[in-house]
């Protein structure tokens, strides 16, 4: 028996044993990480992108203010484990093999978990993707035998300067050399990873979301709870509530990726930025084209700066051949979220941005068959937090080691999964070894010191200073001096490091103080509307249950957002959930409505957001987009 289904049934024992019937039963039965794939249309049927929530109170969850009888109070089961990942990515699950192959070698029992909100392993996944196989290629080194679906080999490399009419080529800086990496499918790699990793005997459960992180009476991590199950869209528990289990931990690794509910969490309470800077996001839109035969070129790789943002906005695209067999080109664009004009969309930017003369002629009689946005962390070194707490840490893009020059982060989030992996195997197996176990809780410090002694730290270093280069006065020519000049002739060695300057959500003006854009009306061939491209990320949320975008303030997206900012929300936002609609009840003024089924769990709202009013939280797990070759 594989483990995942061993593990699933654990959980399937657990709750039979007090005769529940299945919210979460259904969902454990969800194990494997081989997917199914429904064709386009049959999934563009099954898409709601139309909802009616409105702003509510919300319930927190406080269960000592409940009434003895409620059900919210019912006893919760444990189940114990030596470590548990939250997020199945690839930093999650190269630390959770690094781990099973460090046991395994040594013939000794160790038992990792992995939890992934994700109805499958690799369905909420989406990168560009360039890989880089560096720490692939230390993790798993006969990756090539194992069948991993690396299919395209980088064979050119291109980067471009637009106007709004030419494409004007520009020397490519080392940093964004390619070769021999590979274009790829993150979310088709990660699968392949969840495969490797069953394996070598790791637990991995799809469609279960970690909705609170436990601690131990000292304020150590002790694990997590997962989602209750089974409360109605105002928090109250229906006729199959189940109350979310909690699992129990010697470690807890966080790897939700980027601005991760519960990784925001621990980086407050263990005050892990005290020493660092703040994190710096983008936004990055893709979408999957099947394009004619006669102009698809295999291993091309085309970057680009420059229109249809201007010169003092973060932004550039990507495009990439892949998949020789189908013909696939990966396209899309990534624009910073410190952008300053309020009226700017980045899916509209996205969309204009492709029918500049150099990249329209090759979507033209092909078919869009795949959309998806998700944010990125662009804070580089010198937004790197305290990565170790006491009983856990953070991994992959919960930390945030993207290497923005390349446009990569998979292999440094991968590396940095598997430090934590050696490191917390030491500490565990070191624990389980002494005289008596103590009842310390584990701290990865090894894992602190192992990343300073990396070549992860070192090629982050190397770059620091290129990002915030191109937010001085010079803007877009400014940065791109400077990063030709640290990347090819200091190599980072400056003896100076540049500082952010505000974080996102302080960096929009006024309405009153920003022209609007005006874009033009997508033409359906090339250009899309929102709501069609988010019927193809497949996404949905079942309609009655508890809205996981929470308004702290639900006057403050009228009195302020919409009156300073001119309502941002449904332009930041990639997949259509915020729009200030009439208010029925108050004829004459608007209210925010929230669509939180279109939500594609992308995080930019928590972020972008000029009043830091909306907290995203993970939804019942299983729901959100169901991601092809993304």
């Amino acid at each position: 028996m594989s483990s995942l289904l061993r593990g699933a049934n654990r959980l399937r024992s657990t709750y039979a044993r007090r005769g529940a019937a299945a919210p979460l039963l259904a969902n454990a039965t969800r194990v494997s990480t081989h997917k199914v794939s429904l064709p386009i249309t049959t999934r563009l049927t099954t898409v709601r992108c139309l909802s009616t929530t409105q702003p509510r109170s919300i319930w927190i969850p406080n269960r000592e203010s409940l009434g003895e009888d409620d059900p919210r109070l019912s006893e919760q089961f444990e189940d114990e484990t030596d470590v548990v990942i939250v997020g199945a990515g690839p930093a999650g699950l190269s630390a959770a093999i690094r781990l099973k192959q460090l046991a395994n070698e040594a013939d000794k029992e160790l038992r990792v978990m992995v939890v992934e909100k994700a109805g499958e392993v690799g369905a909420h996944t989406l990168s560009g993707a360039v890989l880089e196989p560096r720490a692939l290629n230390e993790l798993i080194p006969d990756w090539q035998e194992r069948g991993a679906p690396l299919n395209t080999p980088v064979t050119s490399d291109n980067m471009r300067f637009l106007t709004s009419t030419m494409a004007i080529p520009l020397p490519h800086p080392p940093q964004m050399n390619n070769k021999g990496n590979y274009i790829v499918s993150l979310s088709n790699f990660v699968k392949w990873l969840g495969e490797q990793a069953e394996e070598l005997g790791v637990e991995i459960y799809p469609g279960f979301g970690g909705s609170e992180v436990r601690y131990n009476e000292d304020g150590s991590v002790a694990g997590i709870n997962l989602n209750d199950v089974g409360l109605d869209k105002n928090f109250e528990p229906k006729d199959m509530y189940e109350r979310g289990m909690a699992v129990k931990a010697k470690v807890t690794l966080f790897a939700e990726g980027c601005h991760g509910s519960l990784s925001k969490t621990v980086i407050n309470k263990f005050d892990l930025r005290k020493d660092s800077q703040h994190q710096k996001y983008g936004i990055g839109l893709k979408e999957v084209w099947e394009v004619d035969p006669a102009k698809h070129e295999p291993g091309t790789v085309i970057h680009s700066i420059g229109w249809p943002t201007d010169m003092n906005t973060y932004a550039g695209s990507f495009l990439y051949h892949f998949e020789p067999e189908k013909h696939l080109v990966a396209i899309g664009y990534v624009v910073g979220l410190d952008y300053e004009n309020p009226y700017l969309s980045p899916y509209k930017e996205f969309q204009r941005f492709k029918h500049h003369p150099s990249v329209a002629p090759l979507l033209e009689g092909g078919k869009c068959i795949s959309y998806g946005a998700r944010a990125i962390n662009e804070g580089g070194y010198q937004s790197i937090p305290k990565l170790a707490f006491p009983g856990g840490a953070l991994i992959g893009c919960s930390a945030g080691f993207l290497n923005l020059p390349k446009i990569k982060g998979t292999h440094t989030a991968m590396k940095s999964g598997m430090l934590a992996a050696e490191a917390a195997y030491e500490k565990i197996i070191g624990q389980g070894e002494g005289e008596a176990e103590t009842q310390e809780p584990i701290m990865l410090d090894n894992y602190e010191d192992s990343f300073k002694k990396s070549w992860v730290h070192d090629e982050l270093y190397a770059v620091r200073n290129c990002q915030p280069s191109f937010h001085t006065s010079l803007g877009l020519l400014g940065g791109v001096l400077y990063s030709g000049l640290t990347t090819m002739i200091t190599k980072g060695k400056e003896p100076w490091t540049f500082k952010h300057k505000k974080t996102d959500w302080e960096s929009l003006k006024p309405a009153a103080e920003s022209k609007p854009i005006d874009y033009p009306k997508p033409d359906g061939v090339i250009s899309f509307d929102l709501l069609t491209n988010v019927a193809r990320t497949g996404t949905n949320h079942a309609e009655n249950q508890p809205v996981h975008l929470r308004l702290r303030d639900k006057d403050v997206p009228v009195e302020r957002n919409l009156a300073v900012f001119d309502g941002p929300e449904n332009r930041f936002c990639p997949a259509g959930v915020y729009e200030y609609v009439e208010d029925e009840a108050n004829p004459g003024q608007k209210r925010l409505q929230i669509n939180s089924q279109n939500c594609i769990h992308c995080k930019t709202c928590d972020i972008k957001d000029p009043s830091q009013n909306i907290d995203w939280t993970v939804p019942e797990g299983g729901g959100g987009p169901q991601y092809v070759y993304t």
